[in-house]
Formats: structure tokens, C-alpha cells, sequence
């Protein structure tokens, strides 16, 4: 009974017009005296930060901040492919015919969580990780490979939570939310970079001006509140580092594995 009223309320609530509100007050001058409790509340390391508290002007200005130079190493080897965020693993392996299995408990079809997209063909039986930023995490999303840019798709949908309840106990909420999806191309073959938004996020942003041509570790994108990224790596294109499992903390630029 619990689990099917807090559902209910869930789905109550993942409205885009209440993220509309919620994200217009975090944009707004009123938030900034909640800068120093959400930092607090949530143990974010504000000497990270590249500015110091005070200098933020909204709550959404600091939770998408950069950090300060040098914090975060990109691996520099040639066929790495590296964390494009801050996260926790909730989910790691191989694609089966076209299916992501056991995402806490859930399978997702990669032709759904792709929006139906002709490029579904390309990782049918790849491999994939599931990455999610709490809001704790830095939240800048950054490219995993040197590449270029093919395709950039948009897929509206819902906010529901993608936090461990949300993955659990609604249904299929990485294919049902709203999604940005940049797909990239080296000599190795294609990655696709699926940004799926959350219960309050405002809005997932790409970085201006938009680059074509990017190198790894550039800046690709930024939530404005929590989320997840999924990323999706070519049929027969890739090796994951031997460790990566849910549950497995990771940091932007932390190798994940390599190309071939």
C-alpha cells in the first residue's frame, strides 16, 4: 500500500509545470540566501567550487558551477574512454539484442531509451552504464571521447525521480523521462551520450557556443538540478575497466574503459 501511494504521488508530481516553478525560483535572486544550507545540507565541498558562496547570484547558478582548475584529471590515453561526470554506477554491462537488463530490478530496450531512432541498430549488442548525479555531485557533463558530433536529438517526456526509488518502483523511468541525446563519432566507432532529466530539474543545457569537433573531457552539457546519464558505447567497440559495477563511485575524466 506504501509503495503504490508513494508511486501514485510520484506520478502526481512529475509534471513539467511544477519543474517549470521549481526551476524559475532556483533562477531567481530570492534563492541565493538558500546557497550556503543546500551546500551544508548536502556536504557539497564548496572549496571546489570556482568561485567563492557569496559570489553565486541564484541556487541555480551554484549547483551548475564550474570547479576550480586542475580538480579533475582527464586520463590522457588514446583509446581511453573516461567518465563524462561525477557519479554513482547504478548500472553496467553488456546490451542484449537490444535490451539494458536489470537496471535495479528493470529492463529498457535501447530502440525506447533512443527515442526510436534509426542509430539503435548501432548498439544492439553493446554496452552501456548508467551514471547517477545526486545532488551533491558536480553537475557539468562532459564529453568521454575526442570525437565529432553527429547528431544531437531532443526526446520530451516526464520528470520522474531517477534516484534509487524512482529506478526500482516506476516504470521505466530512463525511457519515459525527457532526454538529450549527442551522439559522437571517432575512428573507433560511435558513443552516445543520453542525458535524462529528473523530478525538478528545470532544464538539461548544452554549452554555448556548440562545438562540432570536441575533445575529450571538453564541456558537452550541464543539469540544473540532479539526473542521470546513460552512456552507450558501439557494438564491438569497447572494453569496460574490470572493476566498473553498480555501486562503484566514479569522478569526471576516471578512466571507464577503452576503444578498439
Amino acid at each position: 500500500m506504501t509503495k503504490w501511494l508513494l508511486r501514485s504521488m510520484t506520478e502526481l508530481s512529475s509534471r513539467k509545470w511544477i519543474s517549470r516553478i521549481t526551476g524559475k525560483f532556483a533562477q531567481s535572486a530570492a534563492s541565493r540566501r538558500f546557497i550556503t544550507r543546500f551546500a551544508a545540507a548536502y556536504g557539497i565541498k564548496a572549496e571546489e567550487a570556482e568561485k567563492p558562496l557569496h559570489d553565486y547570484k541564484t541556487l541555480n547558478e551554484f549547483f551548475t558551477r564550474r570547479l576550480k582548475p586542475g580538480l579533475r584529471l582527464v586520463d590522457e590515453g588514446a583509446d581511453s574512454l573516461v567518465s563524462p561526470v561525477d557519479a554513482l554506477v547504478t548500472g553496467a554491462g553488456w546490451i542484449s539484442g537490444g535490451t539494458i537488463l536489470n537496471v535495479k530490478g528493470q529492463d529498457y530496450t535501447i530502440d525506447e531509451l533512443l527515442g526510436r531512432s534509426p542509430r539503435t541498430a548501432n548498439y544492439m549488442n553493446g554496452f552501456y552504464l548508467v551514471l547517477y548525479l545526486s545532488p551533491t555531485d558536480y553537475h557539468r557533463i562532459h564529453t568521454p571521447v575526442a570525437g565529432r558530433i553527429v547528431e544531437r536529438e531532443h526526446i520530451a517526456g516526464k520528470v520522474y525521480p531517477v534516484n534509487d526509488f524512482g529506478l526500482r518502483h516506476m516504470r521505466r523511468v530512463l525511457s519515459r523521462n525527457e532526454r538529450l541525446i549527442t551522439y559522437m563519432q571517432n575512428e573507433h566507432g560511435e558513443t552516445a551520450v543520453v542525458k535524462v532529466g529528473a523530478m525538478n530539474v528545470s532544464s538539461i543545457q548544452y554549452v554555448q557556443p556548440l562545438q562540432n569537433e570536441m575533445a575529450k573531457g571538453d564541456e558537452l552539457a550541464y543539469f540544473e538540478f540532479g539526473s542521470t546519464v546513460v552512456l552507450l558505447m558501439e557494438d564491438g567497440t569497447f572494453t569496460p575497466r574490470g572493476d566498473i559495477m553498480p555501486g562503484v563511485k566514479v569522478r569526471m575524466g576516471e578512466l571507464l574503459g577503452f576503444q578498439h
